[in-house]
């Protein structure tokens, strides 16, 4: 992991939970019925681009459901920006990930189990 400034782990972590409760309040069923969880937010030195890496329930919806969180992307910003408005002056433009570690753990743990 690149390093990462004091300012940009705060504004990232704050966002983390922004999102992740953004998320929450919107429910399964604005994500065809799959649970999203926010597991990291790495933000660029300027402050301009949030890397957001999620995490989708069941995982075989992924594909489908990243495409709503992708077509949902400016109003999950404006969202945003109305939570941390007070804190940034800019609200960074939101670049979604899926991360997939967890279905990764659960392969190698599969594996390791025969």
């Amino acid at each position: 992991m690149e390093n990462q400034s004091t300012r940009q782990l705060k504004v990232s972590r704050q966002l983390q939970r922004d999102l992740a409760e953004i998320f929450r309040e919107k429910g399964t069923q604005s994500f065809g019925g799959a649970m999203i969880t926010v597991t990291n937010v790495r933000i660029s030195p300027d402050l301009s681009v949030a890397r957001v890496f999620i995490s989708i329930f069941p995982s075989e919806k992924s594909g489908e459901v990243f495409q709503i969180v992708e077509t949902s992307a400016k109003s999950l910003r404006g969202e945003l920006g109305k939570r941390v408005s007070k804190q940034l002056r800019i609200v960074p433009e939101l670049v979604f990930n899926i991360d997939d570690s967890l279905d990764y753990i659960e392969k190698i743990d599969g594996l390791l189990k025969k």
